[in-house]
Order: structure tokens, then C-alpha cells, then sequence
């Protein structure tokens, strides 16, 4: 059995390579098809294979999906933050520079999370109960909060709300995956049709390793602020960084090892979420739950094993693969390669979800647009899933 861990581990790491490389293939969807195959033609194997793969998948995910925000400005909805600092370094050669600093904030987050993991479990069970009549009030709170952050108060509330309708409005029409075509246009297409406009160049690369690998106070920020957004509905690693970035100012250099402390955090927090109080908050944490249901003490121990031999073999697999697109990318143009980027995701999108899934594409990249020339967070487009959120949680 051991050997079959081991084996399904490797799987997973690469599977989690592929969907953090290729812009619109997510864990989620993975996961789904994952979840329909082991009931039919590979119910043969032990479900346990199969939370493996999607564990080892879902943490290796977290750190590769940072290379195509930094190199492409084709995000999904856990890294669009990183779009700004991360294109400014690479403008400025330092784009693999960039890269590694998200890869050392989750592999800091692999050990942070560890230690989360018996306070975690101890409070959820205590208090969760009462936390959840609060739910609604308490993701109002941290969108507030989110608004408030910014400078253009006005412009951001309208990006929630026109986000929020547009989310509400997708998501209570019936066709398949309606977050694939919602999420890419509002974080993807729309920063690729942009970068084509402006016609952006990028300058050749410098390989160097940055100077504060672990910025503590970014650390601190992401330990104090994940297990929130890890724990609530609507909330993830965008919002904790947000969060965390305000209760510990930071550089650009140290926002990005905030990102990436916070997006494994997350992932990894959403496992122990669905054992403590058996409740999913990410795509994987919903898969792991189709396949075994209620999670034993011994299985949470192998899932945090696989959380770290995965997360500590990220670390280095990331590193090497932005250094090899560091080295290329000036030599590619890359006006030719967004609109590559951009033919490959409306594909994925009409095979995914049909016809309507490219009039919500659509749709969502023209809202993303307009948004973004608001100048605000983009963080504050997460209102297509808090808005609607809450409202479930209130009606």
C-alpha cells in the first residue's frame, strides 16, 4: 500500500503542475472528474489513492499557479493579486525573482500550517457552532473591511456590487462549471486583453535569488489572517492577504511571500476544516469529502504527510520551472503569446461549458475591464462570490 501512496503522491505533483502551468484547467474540475471515475471505471482502487492524488495535486497547485500570474497576468481567483507586484518585478527583470518569493511564503506556510493544525481543530470544535449564526455578518465585516482598504471607496463598492450581481446572476443560471467562464473572464482574459493593448515587452530576465526569503513580518500576517478567510465560506487567499497586509504594511517584495504563505494556508486549512467540522471549503476539500466522507484521525495524519513531502517537493519544482520560463520568456513575443493564451482558454471554456459558458466569458472579461480601469484591487471582483454568499447565508 505504501508503494500505491507513493505512486498516486507523484501523480498528484504532477497534476498539480499541469493545472497551475495551464490557465483555465483548475483543481476543481479535476477533482469532479476524479470523484465520477472512481465510482465507475476505477472503483477497483482504494478511494485513499485518490484523496492522496487530489491532496499532493491541490498543494503542489498552490505554488505552481504562481508562474503564469507573474510571467502570463493570467491568474485564477487565488493568485490575481499577485499580478501587480509580480508584473512590475518582471518589467523589471525580475520576474523569477518574483516567482520565488510566493514559493517561499508556501513553503513557510507548509511548517505554519503543521503547527496550526491541534489549535485549529480545538477551536473550530469548540466554537463553531456559534460562529456559523454569525457567518453572514462576518463576511459583510471583511468586505467592508476590503472596501474601506481602498482609497477610491466609491469606485470599489462598485466593483463589488457590479461583480456580486454579475455573480449572483451566473451562478442561478443552469449550465456546467459557471465559475470557469465567471472566474477567467473577471481575472484572466480581461489582464491579457490589456497587456495586448498595451502592448507589453518583456525585458530579458535576471536569475537571482531574492534578498528576505522570509519576510517575517508577512509571515505573521498570513499565520494571524488565513485561518479566518481558511475557515469561512466565500473567503480565500486573496482576502487573507488582504487582511493580513493590513495588519502587517509590507513591501511589494514581502506582499508576495504574503500571497504565497496565504494560498497554501488556505488549502491546506480547508482539510482540517472538513475533519474538525466536517465542512468544505475548497474544491479539493469537497472531492476528499465525495470520495471517503467524514475524515478518521489516521487519514488526516497521511493527508498532513502528503501536505508536506508535496509541499516541500513544490518548492523546489517551482524554483525550477520559473527559472526556465525566466531564461525564455524575452524571447518569445508576447503580444502572440497572450492572444495564444487567450484562444487556448475560450476553448477550454466551450468544451467545458458550452456555448453560454463563452457569452458569460464574454460578459465576465468585459466587467473585468471596466473594473480594472477603476482602478481599485482587483481583489474587490471577489464580490461574484461573497455577494452571493451572503445572501444565501441571510435569505
Amino acid at each position: 500500500m505504501l508503494a500505491e501512496i507513493f505512486l498516486f503522491l507523484f501523480l498528484g505533483l504532477l497534476a498539480g503542475i499541469i493545472t497551475g502551468l495551464i490557465p483555465g484547467i483548475h483543481i476543481n474540475l479535476v477533482g469532479v472528474f476524479l470523484v465520477a471515475l472512481s465510482a465507475s471505471l476505477l472503483s477497483f482502487l482504494n478511494p485513499v489513492y485518490f484523496v492522496v492524488f487530489i491532496c499532493a495535486m491541490a498543494i503542489s497547485h498552490t505554488f505552481i499557479d504562481f508562474i503564469p500570474s507573474v510571467f502570463l497576468g493570467c491568474p485564477d481567483t487565488e493568485t490575481e493579486l499577485s499580478i501587480l507586484p509580480g508584473h512590475e518585478l518582471l518589467r523589471d527583470g525580475r520576474g523569477y525573482e518574483a516567482v520565488c518569493l510566493t514559493a517561499y511564503g508556501g513553503l513557510a506556510a507548509i511548517f505554519m500550517l503543521l503547527i496550526l493544525v491541534y489549535p485549529s481543530i480545538f477551536a473550530l470544535s469548540k466554537v463553531y457552532n456559534f460562529i456559523k449564526i454569525l457567518i453572514p455578518g462576518l463576511l459583510l465585516l471583511v468586505s467592508f473591511f476590503m472596501i474601506s482598504t481602498e482609497k477610491k471607496i466609491k469606485n470599489a463598492l462598485i466593483v463589488f456590487l457590479l461583480t456580486g450581481i454579475l455573480g449572483l446572476i451566473v451562478l442561478n443560471i443552469n449550465f456546467k462549471e459557471p465559475l470557469l467562464p465567471l472566474l477567467t473572464g473577471l481575472f484572466g482574459s480581461s489582464m491579457l486583453l490589456i497587456s495586448i493593448k498595451d502592448k507589453i515587452k518583456i525585458p530579458k530576465q535576471k536569475i537571482t535569488e531574492p534578498e528576505e526569503k522570509f519576510s517575517k513580518k508577512s509571515l505573521i500576517a498570513a499565520f494571524i489572517a488565513s485561518p479566518l478567510c481558511g475557515f469561512l465560506p466565500g473567503l480565500g487567499s486573496g482576502q487573507a492577504a488582504i487582511i493580513g497586509n493590513s495588519i502587517s504594511k509590507t513591501t511589494r517584495e514581502g506582499f508576495l511571500v504574503l500571497l504565497g504563505a496565504t494560498n497554501t494556508l488556505v488549502m491546506g486549512l480547508s482539510f482540517i476544516a472538513l475533519y474538525a467540522i466536517s465542512k468544505t471549503r475548497t474544491g479539493a476539500s469537497v472531492a476528499v469529502k465525495e470520495l471517503i466522507g467524514t475524515l478518521s484521525p489516521q487519514i488526516l495524519i497521511l493527508i498532513l504527510s502528503v501536505i508536506l513531502i508535496s509541499g516541500v517537493s513544490s518548492f523546489f519544482i517551482t524554483k525550477k520551472v520559473a527559472k526556465f520560463l525566466a531564461q525564455k520568456i524575452g524571447k518569445i513575443n508576447y503580444t502572440k503569446l497572450s492572444w495564444g493564451t487567450l484562444s487556448f482558454l475560450a476553448v477550454i471554456v466551450f468544451l467545458v461549458s458550452g456555448f453560454f459558458g463563452l457569452l458569460v466569458l464574454a460578459v465576465s472579461t468585459f466587467t473585468g475591464i471596466y473594473c480594472i480601469s477603476l482602478g481599485v484591487k482587483r481583489t474587490n471582483m471577489m464580490g461574484c462570490l461573497l455577494l452571493p454568499t451572503i445572501l444565501i447565508y441571510l435569505v
